[in-house]
């Protein structure tokens, strides 16, 4: 017999909807939650940035918006191999792996036009430079077959070329899972080893050795776990008092190691944080990433009570409603981003300015899942159903 405390504690962390299309509250809040968090770390120099959740511990909205873009995916294309077949699953992969691929070289082409018509800053410094874009500009006959086959990933541009290598490992992984159920994550922690190791680094740019900023091949580890997680065939961890406590531990005690003013403060956690850098590298998904993120995953999933009993109010419902479009929502805010950097350089950074240009971005945010989602309803009027967002 199972204790109800245990039956709650697996509910509080379960990835599976309750119902027949009914989507998970958890899955679309803190998607949305991550997505305005990944807006303000955009806006060049902005000060909001110093209370943002990277700057407390070694994980940030980054591991928030691949974690749950991987239990998505499972909604949105786990479903579809197991019902429909591998082969129109592959396919399905495919089509988003190709609509995710058009959408990259879109926002690149807008920002780049975006940046080479806003020239300079007031004080003098190009736009172009501050995106790492001159040698594009310098010579895009020479770059663009490179940027078109993802040799050339410019670092503000990097998040959708490793989303979308990501999704093509899913085939493989699905073909694992049924195999058995131990081999996609032996796959994945093989992936993830090679990758520890720089051995599958892919060149960001043909003049220096710089790799892509987010490894696919290291972030993979992440976005299956949650994965893996919503098919349940990773099982979740059921409520436990000593569990809690070691991840309350944790997250307390990674502060003094990743607060840059007590970095900056102590020889002792400065010295000691990069020393850890090896284990906390973004680049490559560094372990102790993943068990940080790991831990504020478990502490949220129990705060919000089971199947996210607590989030209720308007807030939530707006900041659900922005998880529930991430990709046109992510791909928006790249480009408000930028404008609204563009917007301050010209008023000025003081408190009022800068909180009115994050706001002002939320908006926009808000603004785009609203009407993306208006858009998609359409065909369900019609007598169609809406497609499920996996990313």
């Amino acid at each position: 017999m199972t204790r109800p405390s245990e039956l709650a504690g697996r509910e509080a962390l379960s990835s599976a909807p309750a119902g027949r299309g009914r989507r998970d509250p958890r899955l679309d809040f803190f998607r949305g939650l991550g997505m305005l968090i990944i807006l303000t770390a955009h806006i060049p120099d902005n000060t909001w940035i110093l209370w943002i959740p990277a700057r407390f511990g070694f994980s940030d909205a980054t591991e928030m918006f691949v974690f749950l873009s991987g239990m998505a995916s499972a909604i949105a294309f786990g479903r579809v191999f197991d019902r429909d077949g591998f082969a129109r699953g592959a396919g399905r992969v495919a089509r988003r792996v190709w609509q995710i691929y058009w959408i990259h070289v879109a926002v690149f082409v807008v920002i780049a036009a975006l940046v080479a018509a806003a020239g300079t800053r007031p004080g003098g410094e190009s736009y172009i430079v501050e995106l790492n874009l001159p040698h594009f500009f310098a010579d895009p006959m020479g770059l663009l077959p490179r940027f078109l086959t993802l040799g050339y990933v410019p670092n503000y541009f990097d998040i959708l070329p490793m989303y979308l290598v990501i999704l093509a490992l899913m085939p493989a992984m699905i073909l694992a899972e049924r195999a058995h159920k131990a081999l996609p994550f032996v796959l994945m922690a093989a992936i993830w080893g090679l990758t520890q190791a720089h051995l599958l680094d892919l060149p960001a740019e043909p003049w220096s050795d710089r790799p892509w900023f987010f490894d696919p091949f290291g972030w993979q580890l992440l976005f299956y776990l949650g994965f893996f997680l919503m098919r349940r065939t990773l099982p979740a961890p059921g409520f436990s008092r000593i569990l809690m406590a070691l991840a309350i531990v944790f997250v307390i005690a990674t502060v003094p190691f990743a607060y840059y003013r007590i970095i900056e403060a102590s020889p002792f956690f400065g010295g000691w944080a990069r020393a850890l850098e090896p284990l906390t590298d973004k680049t490559h998904f560094g372990i102790l990433r993943l068990v940080h993120f790991l831990a504020l995953a478990y502490l949220a999933a129990h705060l919000v009570g089971p199947g996210g009993a607590r989030l209720k109010g308007a807030a939530v419902a707006v900041i659900s409603k922005v998880g529930q479009q991430t990709l046109a929502v992510f791909v928006s805010g790249m480009v408000a981003a930028q404008v609204l950097g563009m917007a301050l350089d010209h008023t000025g950074r003081d408190a009022f300015t800068t909180a009115a240009a994050n706001l002002a971005g939320f908006a926009v945010l808000i603004a785009v899942a609203y009407a993306v989602a208006w858009f998609k309803a359409m065909p369900a009027r019609a007598g169609g159903a809406p497609i499920p967002e996996a990313a």
